[in-house]
């Protein structure tokens, strides 16, 4: 499949899709914005109930008559029931005195949201379904594709790539190791799975068939010309548009990426239990010595979450996962369809 093909697969005019930021950034003012600009707009729904996946895909609709991407976590979840929350407890004591907030609670193991969620996005037939964290099973693969529905992998290695294109979907989505937030890997382990966007689009087109997405630092039009030349038929961006005005990202979050001189981004487990970019601060430097304490994914991202939800409010940023990838400081903010438009320079 050439480029021009994975376009006329997407419905889209324009190779530039923006990321799914789950958590709040991806409104659907911001997914309208960029699919009525002619780029793909994406909805993180992952951390949304059925109802709201169902409510918030409506309001989309209601926005842009133009496709859409709806994204989902399809694996990585800990339904183990044995932990010792004790030593995070207590360190998070202190910071939840600090920001007003009564003592935390260990967190219960709770079943996968997934599979609820995905019936809502089936049931809503968006025109694009993409998933991270592994890959939804045979008949999961085999429903969306009976109601038409174009659908996108996240892979992080060469061998997720083939997995994926032995699932059935239509094209990879290649995250490189300057993403910002949540890495996709579901095959080995994370530290091996770190591969530099342009070095895994090489090797990702010249070892599967499907049309390769390019994603992770991508920051203005001469990455997205890199990251076609590379063999890639898109560019997806996520802290390019994480600062719009349209992005449901808390105005600290947004204030932090903007003062961004430089890239003081690491990937941590602190926030969620599970590996992601932000940048860096206190929070995550008060757990670098202290790893053994962190709760798996999603248990340390319900514990946190009280935290982070009032750092936000209060605009306290060392307390708040400040997800964004190596190009950081490269940010402008600007609407949404104006940095579509400023992409394509």
């Amino acid at each position: 499949m050439n480029k021009n093909e994975l376009l006329k697969l997407l419905g889209i005019e324009h190779p530039i899709i923006q990321g799914p930021m789950g958590g709040g950034p991806s409104t659907p003012e911001l997914v309208a914005a960029v699919s009525n600009a002619g780029g793909l707009g994406s909805l993180g729904a992952a951390y949304l109930t059925p109802d709201q996946i169902t409510e918030t895909i409506r309001r989309i609709r209601a926005l842009t008559s133009q496709p859409f991407n709806v994204n989902l976590f399809a694996g990585g979840w800990n339904a183990n029931p044995v932990f010792d929350a004790t030593p995070m407890l207590e360190l998070l004591g202190e910071v939840h005195e600090k920001l007003g907030l009564p003592p935390p609670v260990a967190p219960s193991p709770a079943p996968d949201p997934f599979p609820a969620q995905f019936e809502a996005v089936l049931n809503a037939r968006p025109p694009i379904f993409s998933f991270t964290f592994g890959i939804p099973d045979r008949d999961a693969m085999s429903r969306l594709k009976s109601r038409g529905i174009a659908i996108l992998g996240t892979a992080t290695t060469v061998e997720e790539a083939h997995q994926l294109e032995h699932a059935g979907v239509d094209a990879i989505v290649a995250q490189g190791s300057e993403a910002g937030a949540h890495r996709g890997t579901f095959l080995d382990s994370f530290e091996s799975s770190m591969v530099p966007t342009l070095d895994l689009v090489r090797a990702a087109a010249s070892a599967v068939k499907l049309p390769v997405i390019a994603t992770g630092g991508l920051m203005d039009g001469r990455d997205i010309v890199a990251a076609l030349n590379a063999g890639a038929s898109a560019a997806q961006l996520g802290t390019a548009f994480l600062v719009c005005p349209e992005s449901g990202a808390s105005w600290i979050h947004k204030r932090a990426i903007l003062a961004a001189k430089q890239d003081t981004t690491v990937v941590t487990r602190a926030f969620s239990g599970r590996p992601a970019r932000g940048l860096k601060n206190a929070f995550i430097a008060s757990l670098n010595d202290r790893q053994d304490m962190i709760l798996p994914y999603p248990l340390q991202n319900s514990l946190t979450r009280p935290m982070r939800t009032a750092a936000a409010q209060q605009g306290l940023a060392d307390y708040l996962s400040l997800w964004a990838g190596q190009g950081v400081a490269r940010a402008c903010a600007m609407p949404a369809g104006d940095l579509v438009a400023r992409l394509l320079l």
